[in-house]
């Protein structure tokens, strides 16, 4: 068997698969229609913990899921453009120049997506906890970007998807494998570019205080307006 080395942390793992799992059961929900409005608003609340927590993550958590190991500018991404070409392209530790520039745009939306559904209504049952504190045309507003945005969201998935497949198809470079074990072929890791754990304890407490942060925002929002019949 060949060497490998870690290189995507538990933490960072577990939030790219709770957020397929999650945005997947929004866009469901959304599509069941009333009945589920209710688990569509909570898969909102646990969208916004998962994206305060990588923004978190991102600062303080391993090497190669920082946003200093991935984000460039824009000579990189040029060099990264012409090296999709190439087939035998060296592949890259952690996130490719491209890939890097997805992951900032995913996370803006996907934040963006459950920031603003925390002020729109279906004008029948069910508010954001924050809509009685926006007057019914931001709240309008609102629901158009949610709507909008989450139409452009699944664009922008399905070209990250159909990148993966290119990646897998041309250039033989499993992008998948990883992201569930955190393991990398030692011939493409130097030792130095490894990490050497997942930082568990840090992680549990970051996402705690992501997961109570979020508790206090839903739980502090203006009360709801009295519906009469």
């Amino acid at each position: 068997m060949s060497e490998k080395r870690l290189v995507w942390d538990l933490p960072l793992r577990l939030f790219h698969w709770l957020l397929v799992l999650s945005v997947t059961g929004s866009y469901v929900t959304a599509k069941l229609g009333f009945e589920w409005t209710n688990v569509h608003f909570y898969l909102g609340y646990f969208t916004l913990g998962l994206f305060a927590f990588r923004i978190v993550w991102g600062f303080i958590g391993p090497r190669h899921a920082r946003f200093t190991s991935f984000v460039r500018g824009p000579s990189q991404q040029v060099a990264y453009l012409r090296s999709l070409v190439k087939r035998d392209s060296t592949p890259v530790v952690g996130h490719n120049a491209g890939g890097g520039l997805m992951v900032v745009l995913m996370l803006l939306m996907v934040g963006a997506q459950a920031i603003s559904g925390l002020f729109i209504t279906d004008d029948i049952a069910w508010s954001g906890p924050y809509n009685p504190a926006v007057s019914s045309a931001v709240a309008g507003k609102m629901a158009w970007f949610h709507h909008l945005n989450f139409d452009i969201l699944l664009w922008v998935i399905a070209l990250h998807v159909l990148a993966i497949i290119y990646y897998r198809s041309f250039k033989r470079q499993n992008l998948v494998w990883p992201m569930i074990t955190g393991y990398k072929p030692a011939q493409y890791v130097p030792a130095q570019e490894s990490i050497s754990g997942s930082q568990l304890l840090k992680a549990l407490i970051v996402a705690a205080i992501c997961a109570g942060g979020v508790w206090w925002l839903v739980t502090s929002a203006p009360p709801p307006a009295e519906i009469y019949y």
